[in-house]
Formats: C-alpha cells, structure tokens, sequence
C-alpha cells in the first residue's frame, strides 16, 4: 500500500471519528434506552424482533440527526466555550456543510423509517426532533433560561414513542414515564450549567444560576429530583413491576433526593459532579429495571 492510500484511509477513519462525536453517543445511547424501555414495558414478554430492531435503529438516527444538527446551529457559541471549543463543529474539523448534510439526513432517515413503521410512533419522534432543533435550539437556547423544559420535553418523547409504538396507543403510564424524563432531565443540566457556569456566560446564554441564582437553581433541582422519583415509582407501579423491583427503584431514587438535598443545605463542586453523574446512572438503571422486569 503506497503511502498516499494510506494517508486517505487515515483521513477517512479520521472523518468518522468526528462524525461519531457529533452524535454524543452515550448521551443518544442513553435516551435510546428509555426508548426500548418504553416498547418492551408494554410488548414483554411477546414482542416482534424486527420491530424492536427498527424501534432502535430509527430512533437512533432520528436522535443522532437531531443531536448533529444542534451542534450545527450551536458552533459558534460553541467556540467561545472552553468545554466545547475543540468539538468538530466549533472547530472546523468539520465544515459547516458537512454537518448540516450528516444531521439532515439522519434525521429523515430516522423519521421516515419511523412513520413507515407506525403513524403515531413516527410522530411522536418527529415531535421529539421538532422540541430540540427548532424549539429549544434554534428559538429558545439563547432567550430564556427556560428552554431546558422544552428541551426535556424532546428528551421525554424518546420513551413516550417506545411506548406508543408497543400499545399502539398513548396511555397515562407512557406519560407518566415521560414525566419522570422530563423532572429528571433538569438535575441533569442544571447541575452542569452550575458546573460550567462562566463557559455559558462568555457565550452569552442564559442559563438557571445566571439568571435566578445559585439559591433558586439548587431549590429546582431538588424539586425536579422529587418529582422524577415520583414518577418513576408510579411508572413503575402502573407496569406492575413486583414489590422487589420496586424497592430497588425506590433505593436508586434515595440516592438521587439524597444528592438533591445535599447540593440544597451542603453545596459543593464535589456534592454538583457527583448529582450530575448519579443523574445519568439512575436513568439507566431505572431503564434497566423496567426492562427486567417486564422479560
């Protein structure tokens, strides 16, 4: 292999490594698993293969679309921020094109493979790509503190969509696990814009501490903890998911209003990372008792 084909191959995985960052996998990996957690809480222990296969794959893409058309429309205050500068996007790794190109097509793959697969399903993960590109992105990011509810609102239809696409229908239980994403998905983002308080500010992007104050912001928190916990366990309930299984729930959820009155009455840099990773963990963890459960 001559060395100008082996520099060609470097550029392309080199390509696809960026093009990878762009989809923030473990983030899109996560809200994936709310997804299959909402199908099969309704499909298991019978359920169709080929469509919990489609369920992932066009719920993937349509998140990954709309997770690369984000960081699109964000590049330049994303270059102002010293935790995002370096991102593809920001840094012209990746040209404004080629992301702009990625993002669109992912997500009409992903929402054209959605609605052939199901009418409602398809648009409820259009609702969900709708919320977060063009509601909580493009309109409201650089307004209003506030677009983080909108912005969970997008975060919740993942699991809402799962759901509906396993009972064909949206009940109170499939909204009720969309409730307990969108009360978790501000102790999530809350304690990180606690964390990178003056990387939003040098972006001019207003955020909860910067706007209501620390205070207000860890008084939010620990009230969207409470809330998620709530909903949750009554998702949880309303699937029938055996005593055992709900009491693991209700331990995970300790941790979580644990950690919530801690940054509340005991604020501290340790007390903010350790609330925001326990965040994603608990999720998951929720997800995946669901699952068990319901096998």
């Amino acid at each position: 292999m001559t060395t100008a084909a082996q520099s060609q191959i470097g550029n392309r995985k080199s390509k696809i490594a960026h093009y990878w960052s762009l989809i923030k996998p473990l983030q899109s990996g996560l809200l994936l698993a709310t997804g299959l957690a909402g199908y099969m809480s309704a499909r298991c222990p019978i359920f169709s293969m080929p469509t919990l296969l489609g369920l992932a794959a066009s719920l993937f893409l349509a998140i990954a679309g709309s997770t690369v058309l984000n960081m699109w429309w964000d590049r330049d205050i994303d270059a102002r921020m010293g935790r995002t500068k370096k991102r593809p996007t920001s840094s012209g790794l990746v040209s404004d094109r080629e992301a702009l190109r990625l993002g669109l097509i992912l997500s009409v793959i992903g929402v054209g493979w959605a609605v052939a697969m199901d009418a409602l399903y398809g648009l409820i993960v259009f609702a969900g790509l709708f919320f977060d590109v063009v509601v909580y992105s493009m309109w409201l990011k650089r307004r209003t503190a506030w677009s983080i509810v909108w912005g969970g609102i997008s975060g919740a239809m993942p699991i809402l969509a799962g759901r509906a696409l396993g009972l064909g229908s949206v009940d109170w239980i499939g909204l009720t696990m969309a409730l307990g994403i969108l009360f978790w998905i501000p102790t999530h983002t809350l304690t990180f814009s606690m964390k990178f308080e003056n990387d939003y500010a040098a972006a001019c992007v207003p955020t909860f501490p910067s706007t209501y104050g620390l205070s207000f912001t860890r008084a939010t928190i620990a009230v969207s903890s409470v809330l998620a916990a709530l909903a949750m366990g009554i998702s949880g309930f309303g699937i029938g998911m055996a005593w055992g299984f709900l009491r693991l729930l209700a331990v995970l959820s300790a941790g979580l209003l644990m950690l919530a009155v801690a940054i509340t009455f005991r604020p501290s840099e340790r007390v903010n990372f350790g609330l925001f990773k326990y965040a994603s963990v608990y999720m998951l963890s929720a997800m995946i008792l669901v699952v068990i459960e319901v096998i």
